[in-house]
C-alpha cells in the first residue's frame, strides 16, 4: 500500500468532530487505492485525483454528521450508492452503524463486496437491484432509521425511491449541491403524498470551498402501498 498524506483529510474530519484512528485512516487509504484500481476497467467515478476523492467523495459522505446523530446504533440504507458513497465512508468512520448499499448495476455491487471484504467491514452488505423493486420486500420496506442518497436525480423522484424504505419517525436525507429552493418547492407534493415532511434544510460549505445542502425529510406516516410505482416511472413522471 502506497503512503499518502492524510493530514488534511484528518483535519477536515476533526472539524466535523470525527476523530479517525490510525486503523480508520488506513482503511480510507486502502479504499482509495481499490477505487482507482477498479476504475481503470470500469466506470466508478470521474473524480480520481487523491485530494479530490478525499474531499469530494469521502469528506462529503461524512458530512452527514451535520444532519444526523450518527453516534446512535441506527440502520441506514444508501440508495444508488454507486462506488459506495456515502455508505462505505460512513461505515469506516462509524463502525457501529448497520448499513445496506443498494445499486442497480451488478458490476458495481461486485466492486462494493470486494471493498467490504478487503476492509474487513462488518454489518454492511451490498444489494443488487432497483429501488422500486426492493421497496416491496418486507425485509426492507419501512425498516430503516435513515435512508440517504447522493444520486443525481430530482428530489420528487428521489423521494419516491427513498421514503418507502424509511420507518415512521425516521428520515430520508438527500445530499444536494448548491441552491435547492426551486427543486424543493417542486417536490413538496410528492414528499407529502409519500408520508413525509421537510423538517430541516442544512446548508454548509464543504472544506471551505464547495456549497452543499442536506434536505432532511421526516417520515410522519406510512407510505401507501402503491408507491413506489413500477420501475422507471418515478424518473419519467415525478409525482
Amino acid at each position: 500500500m502506497n503512503e499518502y498524506n492524510m493530514d488534511k483529510f484528518r483535519e477536515d474530519c476533526l472539524r466535523l468532530n470525527i476523530n479517525l484512528s490510525e486503523e480508520q485512516t488506513a482503511k480510507f487509504q486502502q479504499y482509495y487505492e481499490i477505487l482507482i484500481q477498479w476504475n481503470a476497467f470500469m466506470n466508478l467515478t470521474a473524480i480520481t485525483e487523491y485530494g479530490d476523492v478525499l474531499k469530494k467523495h469521502f469528506l462529503d459522505s461524512l458530512s452527514l454528521v451535520k444532519a444526523a446523530d450518527l453516534e446512535k446504533e441506527i440502520r441506514i440504507l444508501d440508495i444508488g450508492t454507486g462506488a459506495g458513497f456515502p455508505g462505505i465512508p460512513l461505515k469506516i468512520a462509524f463502525p457501529h452503524l448497520k448499513i445496506v448499499l443498494l445499486d442497480s448495476l451488478g458490476k458495481r455491487v461486485k466492486f462494493l463486496n470486494h471493498v467490504i471484504e478487503e476492509l474487513n467491514l462488518e454489518q454492511i452488505n451490498a444489494v443488487h437491484g432497483r429501488a422500486e423493486d426492493f421497496a416491496r420486500d418486507i425485509q426492507y420496506r419501512e425498516s430503516f432509521d435513515y435512508v440517504v442518497s447522493r444520486a443525481v436525480a430530482n428530489l420528487s423522484s428521489l423521494s419516491e425511491y427513498c421514503i418507502p424504505y424509511v420507518k415512521t419517525g425516521g428520515y430520508f436525507v438527500s445530499y444536494k449541491s448548491g441552491n435547492v429552493d426551486n427543486e424543493l418547492e417542486k417536490s413538496l407534493h410528492a414528499i407529502r403524498v409519500l408520508g413525509g415532511t421537510v423538517e430541516d434544510i442544512v446548508r454548509f460549505t464543504l472544506a471551505d470551498t464547495e456549497e452543499r445542502t442536506f434536505v432532511c425529510i421526516k417520515k410522519i406516516s406510512k407510505t401507501d402501498k402503491k408507491y413506489p410505482r413500477k420501475a422507471g416511472t418515478p424518473s419519467r413522471d415525478p409525482l
